[in-house]
């Protein structure tokens, strides 16, 4: 039995294109709260006191992950419009990044090449040959 290859557009649905720009979003306001020090006790009891004079943050964190959030989201969905419709049914069963066969007037014109390289390398040697002294 031969298994159906699954389509793009079965991967790339739009569910999965938000839960990608969503966990990139999470991402990034994590490693925004953490990298501001949003759990030291320094900061949450400065917060506390409002004697904290930036932004607080777990606010920079919503803000950083909302910019990246809507950043991916573009992102994607402009490398979507990329994508040719008509390809998008199409399973592929060669490798991609490998040229494809050649055709037979290119095979031909590349026979044609390598015999008159071999015939002027023929003719070459003979003619920058000096001529060797008797001895």
């Amino acid at each position: 039995m031969t298994e159906q290859k699954p389509t793009r557009r079965d991967i790339l649905k739009p569910l999965h294109l938000v839960s990608i720009a969503l966990g990139c979003g999470v991402f990034a306001m994590l490693v925004t709260i953490f990298s501001t020090g949003g759990f030291t006790a320094r900061v949450n009891s400065s917060i506390a006191r409002g004697t904290y004079k930036d932004l607080p943050p777990f606010t920079l964190g919503l803000v950083i992950g909302g910019i990246c959030f809507i950043v991916t989201l573009l992102i994607m969905a402009l490398l979507m419009l990329a994508v040719n419709p008509t390809t998008v049914t199409k399973t592929i069963d060669r490798p991609i990044l490998l040229d494809p066969k050649p055709t037979r007037a290119q095979r031909r014109a590349a026979k044609e090449a390598e015999a008159a390289a071999a015939e002027a390398a023929d003719a070459a040697p003979e003619a920058a040959k000096p001529d060797a002294p008797e001895a």
